[in-house]
């Protein structure tokens, strides 16, 4: 086999401009995209608010030019004071008023039902929404996914599922890149292989798609894949030669 030629002056040149340029991509581009998305949040949330300020409190009337972020600023302390009233019993009193007219519009209550119980478990209990980060063997045998162990609640699923299949638990899969979409999957317990990794760090692998794995992590990750397998493996065996126990009567 011929020898490969050193590089030239100019293709060695020629590389270090493509590596300047790829870093310089890499600093500005998450910088530029943030600036971007919080520039037009800002922007929207303005166009929504400022036009119900009278004029004479809004900035905009006096000075040459737009204030951004002064409609941003209103909303706060519309929706604060909001909260502040809500919890003296004068607010939960007219707060109960508006909830039983909503209920009894047909399509309007399933809506507002459906969207309070949803902020109410992201924001009431942000801290429990997940407690652990977990290997769940997805979408076939041999294929591994990352899926957060959600907040555990007895509900008919459970108790259907339990008399066939033992404790059943459900997990979250989320979405790569977008991990705040993904797939609620009630699994055998002994199905789901935990780890060690925070849901932070799990949070930033899926949204780099494993380019940003977290540091000291990625022998962690083949060793933790490699004892699931063997588990799995145990645990199929197991099933293979012990015959099913019969759901347990009432």
């Amino acid at each position: 086999m011929a020898d490969i030629p050193p590089p030239t002056p100019r293709t060695s040149g020629f590389a270090r401009l493509r590596n300047y340029f790829l870093t310089g991509v890499i600093v500005v581009a998450p910088v530029a995209i943030t600036a971007y998305l919080s520039w037009t949040a800002i922007a929207w949330v303005d166009s929504w608010v400022k036009p119900y300020i009278p004029e004479r409190y809004n900035p905009d009337h006096y000075l040459p030019f737009a204030v951004p972020g002064f409609g941003v600023l209103v909303a706060l302390l519309v929706i604060t004071l909001v909260g502040f009233v809500t919890t003296n019993f004068v607010g939960r009193a007219i707060l109960g008023w508006g909830e039983r007219l909503l209920s009894r519009m047909p399509l309007v209550r399933n809506l507002y039902r459906v969207l309070k119980q949803i902020f109410e478990t992201v924001l009431a209990n942000r801290n429990d929404l997940f407690k652990q980060v977990a290997l769940f063997e997805y979408p076939r045998k041999g294929a591994w996914s990352i899926v957060f162990i959600a907040k555990q609640q007895e509900t008919e699923i459970n108790r259907a599922l339990s008399t066939r299949h033992g404790r059943t638990i459900a997990v979250f899969r989320p979405i790569t890149p977008n991990v705040t979409t993904g797939y609620l999957i009630y699994a055998d317990e002994a199905d789901v292989i935990p780890i060690d990794m925070s849901i932070e760090d799990a949070a930033k692998l899926l949204v780099s798609a494993g380019l940003v794995p977290p540091p000291d992590q990625q022998q962690k990750l083949n060793d933790m894949a490699e004892e699931a397998r063997r588990k799995q493996r145990r645990r199929r065996g197991r099933g293979a030669d012990t015959p099913p126990e019969p759901p347990a009567s009432a």
